[in-house]
């Protein structure tokens, strides 16, 4: 079998960790006995420095006939961070209904936590965040620009569908876990957006009775992913305090070069789109330290969200032999190796 993928490396260290992700992905599927067919796509930071645009107008026609997108970093000093992120990935995002912004961690094999004495089956834990609405909003604006009265107003957009379907996500996936959901919310401070979260919640959580549901004010949760985080497995969130929790997620459980996730249209309607959750580190851009290991793991999702499961297992099951063999690590990890000898270790467990 044959998958289509579309390549946009981005800027930074997410061109050097995709190529060796692609590394990575061609072994599998070498081994597993199908083909990855693939486009690169020169979208960046670079890019928009050049031409005025993150991508091309007809961007979202271009990638619409792809299995699954591979997505790079984006990023770059010159660049306003809100210009690169609203040119093309959140437009994408949007355009290809991915509502599920999944990110699974766990303390990988050979790295150690911030958190003092917590082991492996503590730390391990997946964020379900809503990615195509709520408080990354368009509306709003600013106003009285320059005067003594300016302001601005940056409204937030909570819909029936786009809560429902997000916590329903997140029921279904605890059923293949420890059936156990926990819903982020501010409902005691956010007066109309997150009581009518709550309330759905609860509508939804009630057709689910094999699966514990509680919810917890976002603060409080916070501190429990650092003081308790063995009490957490599924969290499910709002996009802006998905995005925030995830981070501290990934933070607590050997940090973000190692926290993959993935851009989902659960329907399969459109394609999906897979990626590391770190930033492209223009301070160490092609210089060959940079950790593969995220985009790898993201690359992961991308096959098992393809069917190609086997594969996927193969790869994660290869990146934890690697970490705890200890001999190939970069210098985040405590190493002296490089992104391609890093990359290279992995394909080569792999076969």
């Amino acid at each position: 079998m044959t998958h289509r993928i579309a390549s946009i490396p981005g800027d930074g260290i997410g061109v050097d960790v995709t190529i060796e992700t692609r590394r990575v992905l061609d072994a599998a599927a070498d081994k597993y006995g199908f083909s990855l067919e693939w486009t690169e796509f020169d979208w960046s930071c670079e890019r928009y420095a050049k031409t005025g645009a993150m991508m091309p107008e007809d961007g979202v026609e271009q990638l619409s006939g792809f299995d699954g997108i591979l997505l790079g970093a984006v990023g770059f000093p010159g660049v306003a961070d809100h210009v690169s992120l609203w040119g093309l990935l959140i437009p994408l995002r949007r355009a290809f209904q991915q509502y599920v912004n999944l990110r699974p961690v766990r303390l990988l094999p050979g790295t150690s936590s911030v958190l003092a004495g917590r082991k492996a089956d503590e730390l391990e834990m997946v964020i379900v965040r809503e990615n195509s609405e709520g408080e990354y909003s368009e509306i709003g604006g600013r106003h009285n620009a320059g005067r003594p009265d300016e302001f601005v107003l940056q409204e937030s957009v909570f819909t029936r569908v786009g809560v429902e379907r997000i916590i329903r996500y997140a029921f279904e996936l605890a059923r293949t876990r420890s059936q156990h959901v926990t819903s982020a919310t501010k409902s005691n401070g956010l007066i109309h957006s997150m009581p009518y979260w709550d309330e759905i919640f609860a509508e939804v959580a009630g057709q689910y009775p094999d699966v514990r549901a509680e919810q917890c004010h976002v603060d409080a949760l916070a501190a429990r992913m650092v003081q308790a985080p063995d009490r957490l497995d599924v969290v499910v969130a709002s996009n802006l305090f998905g995005d925030i929790l995830s981070d501290l997620a990934a933070a607590i459980t050997g940090g973000l070069g190692m926290a993959p996730s993935g851009n989902i249209n659960p329907s399969g309607e459109f394609p999906s789109m897979f990626e590391a959750v770190h930033g492209s580190a223009p301070d160490i851009a092609g210089q060959g330290i940079a950790n593969p290991v995220a985009q790898i793991l993201a690359a992961a999702m991308l096959l098992e969200h393809l069917g190609e499961t086997v594969a996927a297992q193969a790869i994660r099951a290869s990146v934890d032999e690697v970490l705890t063999a200890g001999e190939t690590l970069t210098p985040d990890l405590g190493g002296t190796a490089t992104t391609t000898a890093l990359g290279t270790a992995v394909a080569a467990s792999l076969r």
